[in-house]
């Protein structure tokens, strides 16, 4: 993909899904910063490209550091945050400081050095547990837990900036993302990478509440697609797009394929289930499909199996 920028910056860099982005961004040549603070991000996970981005280690609470790392930046492509939804309960005024403030000074940053575009990373956690599938963006929203209001607080945030200040933005509401380099480690990492290292260790799964809830699972490289094709559709106004592939599966079917692929045979472990987990979610892609071209290019079998070789390569 040929890229209508030259320099971006990634909040986030060197987490699951930023690193990704920043790896797409050097390939296709562009110039990338990059600004973590590895509460989460890792730096290993920029090894191969460390020689062409510049790094910030660093907070966006932190103003002065988040200056230098967008000076000269066309585009930013927003990762940072609390991502787990368990911890915003626990911890609802610690991460709102994260998700809400930090992206506010984001994209106070971008308004006050001249960034055309800033790519937001939002969340299908915004529409609750709505019994309405597909989920479509003209739904109402119903978020229930901290982090599903912060993203949302995310992107009225985003439409202000672009209503007064002429910033454009866009917030791709992911779905479940997994991938390599999703850290299994976290008590809050995704179920894919969870059960993953379970499968690699030969040991049981926890699947919390009956296992039949449902997740649109998008493989990360369709992902970072999905926020390149946002950042060079310059002429887009403010948009918000669900990003996910319209397809679902329920997390016992997951433990089987798991199995399937890893050759074990362990019965999962049934635990309560967590507060504010949404039992039922799936995208309607249509407007993104439309407006920006994107198709999902990895099926959930291929995005598993690449996804098991790295963690057998890696743990």
């Amino acid at each position: 993909m040929k890229f209508t920028f030259k320099k971006a910056l990634v909040t986030g860099g060197a987490g699951f899904i930023g690193s990704h982005l920043v790896d797409a961004l050097v390939d296709g040549g562009c110039r990338v910063n990059v600004l973590d603070n590895l509460a989460s991000g890792k730096l290993s996970n920029l090894d191969q490209v460390k020689e062409y981005i510049t790094f910030y280690k660093g907070d966006i609470q932190d103003q002065k550091i988040l200056d230098k790392a967008i000076n000269g930046c066309e585009v930013i492509f927003h990762e940072a945050a609390v991502v787990s939804v368990t911890k915003t309960v626990k911890q609802p005024v610690e991460s709102a400081l994260v998700n809400e403030i930090g992206t506010l000074n984001v994209l106070d940053g971008a308004r006050r050095h001249g960034v055309k575009r800033v790519i937001l990373a939002s969340s299908s956690a915004v529409y609750g547990d709505s019994p309405e599938l597909p989920k479509h963006e003209s739904m109402t929203p119903k978020p229930q837990s901290p982090y599903a209001v912060q993203k949302l607080s995310n992107e009225i945030y985003a439409d202000l900036y672009s209503t007064l200040y002429g910033l454009g933005t866009v917030c791709l509401r992911y779905f479940n993302v997994y991938g390599p380099r999703q850290d299994p480690s976290s008590p809050y990492s995704g179920v894919i990478s969870i059960f993953l290292t379970c499968a690699n260790e030969k040991t049981s799964c926890r699947i919390y509440g009956d296992g039949k809830q449902t997740r649109d699972f998008i493989f990360v490289k369709d992902v970072v697609q999905a926020n390149l094709l946002a950042a060079n559709a310059m002429a887009l106004e403010n948009k918000v797009f669900n990003t996910g592939t319209s397809k679902t599966t329920s997390i016992n079917h997951l433990w089987q394929l798991i199995s399937d692929i890893s050759g074990t045979r362990e019965n999962p472990e049934y635990c309560e289930a967590r507060s504010g987990d949404i039992l039922e979610s799936a995208a309607n892609i249509n407007q993104i499909s439309s407006e920006l071209n994107f198709k999902p290019e990895f099926s959930f079998k291929n995005g598993l199996a690449l996804t098991w070789k790295w963690y057998r390569n890696n743990n």
